[in-house]
């Protein structure tokens, strides 16, 4: 939602903000943390000014939209003061503020057995993986009800809409032990997911993140809008935990590259490109194998290509600029532009400096590859950087990566060394996937 001036001092940014997008298929306590970001971003951090009022009105206009269905009462009520301008808040949200107590307290007193049963390890000690024989031993030996166990996802419900996200997912973990409702063990998990993101408990959010994409995998085979809806939604949800996360990296690339999830995003959501091109080119260095994120550049690069049509923003026209066209130019415009468009976006912020980066390191492989001796000053143009700012960046990447090359400060180049491979290696490479299309061949003419 905020704006800033692009590297040219022309139109605003805005037109690549993505939080509309990006709204449709997050939960609404989601959203809001995006929403908080774009308020933040009109914010003159030097004079501690609002930079646009009209549009820090709408944000709180969005706010107060998005909320006020939910039971965070006095949150809500102080926006509505805050519209309004008034000092205090009308009676009515006083009023729903003592429903929602008196709630909270009618489900707390039926949960509360349930809950102390729970606690007991003498209790604990004899439930089983079966959930059936689970029922009917508390029942047996405890008088529980499946009532009982109902109120516990009525209570975490509850809890999740006051924004109390620790206790709901307490709740609905409790839940999910016993309950043999299958259709509301899959609406607990999901709500145990968006406690953990909210809650940013990343280790736990990853665990539940496996557990719906297990659900959506083997429970919707059969309904395939069903299972592009929801591997939509999980597609979203897990941008909290790739860009906050360390070890949420690679399995979430992993579950983005598989073929059903890569097919959602290139069919339902293509503006997941721009994540999804950041988080591999900021992999750069850290993937744990670098065959794997070498062909996970090959499939961004074409996906990029295949998508350009539909989807379009700096991050994925410099991917275009360098790696299809070879524009060396345009690609170096487009990262200046790119770096803008992450640090106006809430999951990417964090990883613009990155990001450059790792896009400098692609860009100097690249313009490696086809030149032998490089000017060094034509180098520094390429990469966005001052003549001796390009040579330090230079000095430190030939010694942290050993790169095969050395500057020759006469004459102001880089020299590159190029070893001719053999002509027995470039024949091994040239054949060696020949076995393996033989053998596809002849299993497709024999069917």
């Amino acid at each position: 939602m905020a704006s800033a001036p692009t590297a040219n001092g022309g139109t605003s940014l805005s037109q690549y903000d993505l939080v509309l997008k990006l709204a449709q298929h997050l939960d609404r306590h989601m959203i809001f943390p995006l929403l908080e970001f774009s308020a933040s971003q009109l914010v003159d951090e030097e004079r501690g000014e609002v930079k646009d009022d009209a549009k820090a009105r709408e944000i709180t206009q969005a706010k107060y939209a998005l909320l006020k269905k939910t039971n965070m009462t006095d949150y809500v009520a102080d926006l509505h003061c805050e519209l309004e301008g008034l000092k205090e808040p009308p009676a009515e949200f006083a009023n729903k503020k003592q429903r929602v107590f008196s709630q909270l307290q009618k489900y707390e007193q039926e949960t509360s057995k349930i809950i102390e049963l729970l606690e007991r390890d003498d209790v604990v000690n004899n439930l089983r993986s079966d959930k059936v024989a689970n029922l009917e031993f508390l029942k047996r030996e405890h008088e529980v009800t499946i009532e009982m166990v109902n109120a516990l996802f009525d209570l975490g419900n509850l809890q999740y809409s006051c924004g109390n996200y620790a206790d709901a997912s307490e709740m609905l973990y409790r839940f999910r032990v016993l309950s043999t409702d299958n259709d509301k063990v899959t609406y607990a998990t999901w709500g145990r997911l968006a406690c953990e993101i909210l809650t940013m408990n990343w280790e736990s959010a990853m665990e539940e993140l496996q557990k719906v994409r297990e659900t959506i995998d083997s429970k919707l085979s059969q309904n395939p809008l069903a299972q592009l809806q929801h591997r939509t939604a999980l597609i979203h949800w897990a941008l909290f935990p790739l860009f906050n996360f360390e070890k949420a990296r690679e399995p979430i690339l992993d579950l983005f590259f598989s073929a059903g999830y890569v097919n959602t995003i290139q069919a339902n959501c293509a503006w997941i490109l721009r994540y999804l091109t950041v988080a591999v080119i900021t992999n750069r260095g850290r993937a744990k194998n670098p065959g794997v994120h070498q062909k996970q550049m090959k499939d961004v690069v074409r996906i990029v290509k295949q998508e350009a049509y539909e989807y379009q923003d700096p991050v994925t026209r410099f991917v275009h600029a360098l790696c299809i066209d070879f524009d060396f130019e345009e690609a170096q415009r487009q990262l200046v532009l790119a770096e803008e468009v992450l640090r106006s976006d809430f999951f990417l912020l964090a990883h613009a400096d990155s990001f450059v980066d790792s896009a400098r390191h692609l860009i100097f492989e690249s313009y490696c590859k086809i030149h032998a001796r490089i000017s060094l000053k034509d180098l520094s143009a390429r990469l966005g950087l001052s003549a001796d700012a390009a040579e330090k960046w230079i000095v430190n990447l030939i010694r942290d990566t050993r790169l095969d090359a050395k500057i020759d400060y006469k004459e102001g180049t880089v020299v590159m060394n190029h070893p001719p491979s053999s002509v027995y290696q470039q024949v091994i490479e040239k054949t060696k996937g020949g076995f393996f299309r033989t053998q596809v061949l002849s299993a497709a003419i024999a069917r």
